[in-house]
């Protein structure tokens, strides 16, 4: 029976609150139908008001759980959030030089509550080394300024973002919108075409964990075969919806409703 169903690989940071990281990946997994592989890259204390500690593991004992997992359940498709370090990238895209499914690569750098989970030195590793292996890069305004070295406030300057990205290797660049001011649009660039996917700017402080769920929903949507296009559509409506439903957990930035239902 499990050979029959699809199998996605998260390669991330564990959230004990559960609203981030692993965890947050893979109950969205679960939504879409997938079954879901985790290989932790970095331990967390956090919960949904602060982030006390975050200790990375050694890299060896990351290649040696991604290894495991894939030659005896290969997934459909893998994603990346938190790393940690230099040594983790490194290890992790020698490895992805060898996969024969699609990384989607999350370039998570800043937690929630401001706490740093990628180190400056680690920086142009991730540009030159991770995200040249990526199927799909997703960062959010602030990564993708970080990346480029340039401002990126509005849709002129997201498309120009991810142009630079593109040029860096990375085969497709979805930029995502949701610290625009107006409309939570993301733009992304698949095989030279454009498309845009708007959503109306939901009031909420419970969004913690809405870049993991959000690329872990692509993940699952390419795992499920479809196209990148309708993965990220089909993603886009799940985390708009689970921003909507959020259970109002947590006396800080609340998770969102892993239970809302996925529209593919």
């Amino acid at each position: 029976m499990i050979d029959r169903i699809p199998a996605a690989l998260t390669i991330a940071g564990s959230d004990p609150s559960g609203g981030a990281g692993i965890q947050a990946d893979l109950k969205t997994f679960h939504q879409f139908g997938v079954y879901g592989e985790a290989v932790i890259t970095l331990l967390t204390v956090q919960n949904t008001v602060v982030v006390e500690r975050v200790e990375c593991l050694k890299a060896d004992l990351v290649e040696q759980q991604i290894r495991a997992v894939v030659r005896d359940i290969p997934p459909r498709a893998a994603k990346t959030g938190a790393l940690g370090n230099g040594a983790i990238i490194e290890t992790i895209a020698r490895l992805a030089e060898e996969f024969t499914f699609p990384l989607i690569v999350d370039p998570v750098m800043i937690g929630k509550h401001g706490a740093a989970l990628l180190g400056l030195e680690a920086c142009d590793l991730l540009r030159t080394r991770l995200i040249p292996c990526a199927y799909l890069l997703t960062p959010n305004l602030p990564e993708a300024a970080a990346l480029t070295g340039t401002d990126v406030t509005n849709l002129a300057e997201m498309r120009e973002a991810a142009k630079a990205l593109a040029g860096l290797g990375a085969r497709n660049v979805l930029v995502k919108g949701g610290h625009l001011t107006a409309e939570a649009t993301d733009v992304l660039l698949h095989d030279g075409t454009w498309f845009e996917f708007p959503a109306p700017r939901i009031p909420s402080r419970h969004t913690h964990g809405t870049g993991c769920t959000y690329s872990a929903a692509i993940t699952a949507g390419i795992a499920t075969g479809h196209d990148l296009p309708s993965a990220v559509a089909g993603a886009k409506k799940f985390i708009q919806e689970a921003i909507r439903t959020a259970p109002g957990l947590g006396h800080g930035c609340g998770p969102v409703n892993h239970f809302a239902s996925p529209s593919q």
